[in-house]
């Protein structure tokens, strides 16, 4: 057997380049390369958005100025930082001014119902939206903890978003909203006491099992 006709030895597959990698190259010229990073990101920040908004169409309007803003301040990013916190606060502010010029619309701003009568606050807030057949009650529930969270102020609602949906530490919930780490271990524990308090005084013989009293997500 001629060399040419061996088959190279198996190789380890090529790891994908990292979300800061992939900017720096955006911001050298490669298209390709933002394009790669719009689209890891399309779901994971429309979903967010989405929740954050209450609306498909001001999720895409608004994820749109934020990829717009990355474009334009992509020059700004320090590579040696991560890029999803800095993205997502990006979005944050653009949802922010939303919301500022849209005061009037009352569509509720979050989507997700609970899967159960006893889910805790991470649950009522991940759980995508209901099947049919599901039982009467547990919509029910789900149309309530929709109203609960929307009514919350805005900085108490995208800080539940970012922990219990995103699932982001301390560190990067503070690089998200350009806050110090004790403002958001302190509003966070607010926020949850927020929708604690809400919910008791809206349905006071309904509150829901398994709330977490304060409970902060995972800092690693």
């Amino acid at each position: 057997m001629t060399a040419d006709s061996r088959s190279e030895p198996n190789s380890a597959p090529r790891p994908d380049p990292t979300d800061e990698t992939l900017l720096v190259q955006s911001r050298e010229g490669d298209r390709r390369a933002f394009q790669t990073l719009v689209e890891r990101y399309r779901e994971d920040l429309l979903r967010f958005l989405f929740r954050f908004l209450g609306s498909r169409a001001a999720a895409d309007d608004v994820f749109q100025e934020t990829f717009l803003q990355v474009h334009l301040a992509a020059d700004t990013f320090d590579a040696d930082r991560r890029f999803r916190p800095w993205l997502f606060a990006i979005a944050a502010n653009k949802a922010r001014d939303h919301h500022r010029r849209q005061r009037r619309r009352t569509m509720t701003s979050l989507s997700a119902p609970v899967s159960d009568g006893d889910a805790s606050l991470v649950d009522l807030l991940e759980t995508d939206a209901p099947e049919a057949g599901r039982e009467t009650d547990t919509r029910e529930i789900g149309t309530r903890v929709k109203r609960v969270v929307d009514e919350m102020p805005n900085h108490y609602r995208e800080i539940l978003l970012l922990a219990y949906f995103q699932r982001m530490s301390y560190q990067q919930i503070a690089e998200c909203l350009s806050i110090p780490l004790g403002t958001v271990k302190s509003r966070l524990h607010a926020a949850v006491a927020h929708f604690a308090g809400s919910w008791k005084a809206l349905y006071p013989t309904d509150a829901p099992d398994g709330l977490p009293g304060g409970d902060a997500p995972p800092t690693s």
